[in-house]
């Protein structure tokens, strides 16, 4: 059967309606419900100049949040996706904690296709509320105190690198330096592993985490595809690609176990703690497989290496271009120091309060995770409103965006420490680098230590100023998992002495 001009246009444009209207078909949710919000384009919803790369995530939530931030919440369309965003910050503490029964997850699917899928962010209901109550105790302060020590020969391999670095070079790119450092932290306190990533440039360890974390557009629709269409991710064979590096890990951890049980190890750290959740499962009623235990690993070594990193080389970036700032803080470093004969300890850091609020300041004006994703499970009344969500609806808390807020932060792009020594009365839910509620980060201390020692590290011993590729403000990378600076965060260290 032949067709002619006539019929192929019509075909044609009976294709376009199709995909038009499906493209469209879930555009009226937020109408239907009396909920405001930015009209949406075809098949991108809100998120056209994002998926184009235009702007980062960051920047366009921050845009939305502006325009729309005078009631409590506004309705958004990730593609065709409906998504609350909430601007109130009671409203965020409903959400995160008062009514953490009806947002008990961040909605995210575990592909039964990935190994590592199984951890603590992923994980939801009574299998999250188990493994969480299990996992606790490594972060408790008798814990974290040994840690600190360990964190500390780690500092001490992280300055002797460093030192070696400046006689080939003084330009360094911070945030690589800093995923060294905290790679080799993870690997000492969570693992009992050298993972040897300051010394060797081609530390397996390292390797995988970069690979994990870089710029790309692939990890970027890769994401997108993880969190909106798993199906599409499987049928595409991406969830596999990571394959190789799946397998390492699963089997440097299986190894670790095997050795210490063989050789009676005890360390007291996370692979005591999986070691122990494997043998003695004592309120488990569900199955303890391979996968599930080397799932936690997988996302505390993550988390642990790239947030503090992360941190530090913003931190560094924030103290370059803040010379008064950088000042103050060594001094005190120098000043705590000299008291207790130069030597560093989990108590001689918490002297050091000036630091705490420039690390405090650092994820106020650089938060690794720029929104908070919450799901409902049952309808949810909308406090001060006549408004029922459905069950399933899509939540989300726009850390960045309340972070720069003039209302919460005056002058918000100005790096100020001292906004942490004012006794203000603010809602706690306007500061959220680290989350809030049941839900929130359980190594959030943990990555606040390290992230201060590899501060001290470098601050005791090197000036820290821009150099002539450093951009000043930085330029967000589009296509970064979490907060990045476009090209890297490259300062020049000048000996102290």
């Amino acid at each position: 059967m032949e067709y002619g001009l006539r019929e192929i246009s019509i075909i044609v444009a009976g294709v376009i309606l199709v995909f038009y209207y499906w493209s469209t078909s879930t555009y009226s949710h937020w109408k239907r419900l009396g909920i405001p919000g930015p009209k949406p384009a075809p098949l991108v919803g809100n998120m056209g100049p994002f998926f184009f790369g235009k702007k980062s995530i960051n920047e366009l939530i921050n845009e939305l949040y502006k325009k729309w931030k005078k009631g409590k919440f506004f309705g958004i369309y990730n593609a065709r996706s409906p998504v609350l965003m909430i601007t109130d910050p009671d409203l965020v503490r409903c959400v995160l904690i008062k009514d953490f029964n009806v947002f008990p997850g961040r909605g995210t699917k575990v592909n039964d296709d990935d190994p590592l899928g199984q951890h603590l962010v992923s994980l939801e209901g009574h299998k999250w509320k188990v493994m969480r109550a299990k996992l606790t105790p490594i972060f408790t302060t008798g814990k974290l105190k040994l840690m600190v020590d360990l964190m500390i020969e780690c500092a001490n391999h992280f300055e002797k690198y460093l030192q070696n670095q400046i006689g080939s070079g003084k330009v360094l790119e911070c945030r690589e330096i800093a995923a060294k450092f905290t790679t080799d932290v993870i690997g000492s306190c969570a693992f009992g592993i050298n993972m040897n990533a300051l010394e060797n440039e081609d530390s397996p360890f390292r390797i995988v985490g970069r690979k994990i974390f870089e710029s790309s557009v692939y990890n970027m629709i890769r994401r997108l595809l993880f969190d909106f269409s798993p199906r599409l991710l499987k049928l595409l064979n991406l969830v596999k690609s990571r394959k190789n590096h799946t397998d390492f890990f699963i089997n440097s951890i299986r190894e670790t176990m095997e050795f210490r049980e063989k050789e009676k190890i005890v360390r007291h750290d996370l692979v005591d703690l999986l070691m122990d959740i494997k043998k003695n499962q004592h309120g488990i009623d569900f199955e303890v497989t391979e996968g599930l235990l080397t799932s936690q690993a997988f996302v505390f070594f993550l988390a642990g290496f790239e947030t503090s990193s992360t941190t530090i080389s913003f931190a560094l970036y924030e103290l370059a271009t803040s010379p008064d700032i950088q000042k103050k803080l060594r001094a005190e470093i120098i000043e705590t120091l000299k008291q207790h004969d130069g030597q560093l300890s989990y108590e001689v850091i918490n002297e050091m309060k000036y630091l705490n609020i420039v690390v405090q300041e650092t994820l106020r004006k650089n938060p690794p995770v720029s929104v908070l994703r919450r799901k409902s499970v049952q309808p949810y009344k909308l406090p001060g409103s006549n408004i029922i969500l459905p069950a399933g609806t899509s939540v989300q808390i726009p850390v960045y965006s309340l972070h720069y807020d003039e209302q919460y932060y005056p002058k918000p792009s100005v790096f100020d420490p001292e906004r942490f020594n004012k006794n203000e009365s603010k809602p706690p839910q306007i500061y959220l680098p680290f989350g809030d509620g049941p839900k929130n980060c359980i190594g959030a201390r943990f990555a606040a230590y390290q992230s201060k020692l590899g501060l001290v590290t470098i601050l005791r011993n090197f000036n820290i100023t821009p150099s002539k590729s450093t951009k000043v403000p930085y330029k967000i990378d589009k296509t970064a998992i979490i907060l990045s600076a476009a090209g890297g965060i490259n300062l020049k260290f000048e000996p102290l002495i």
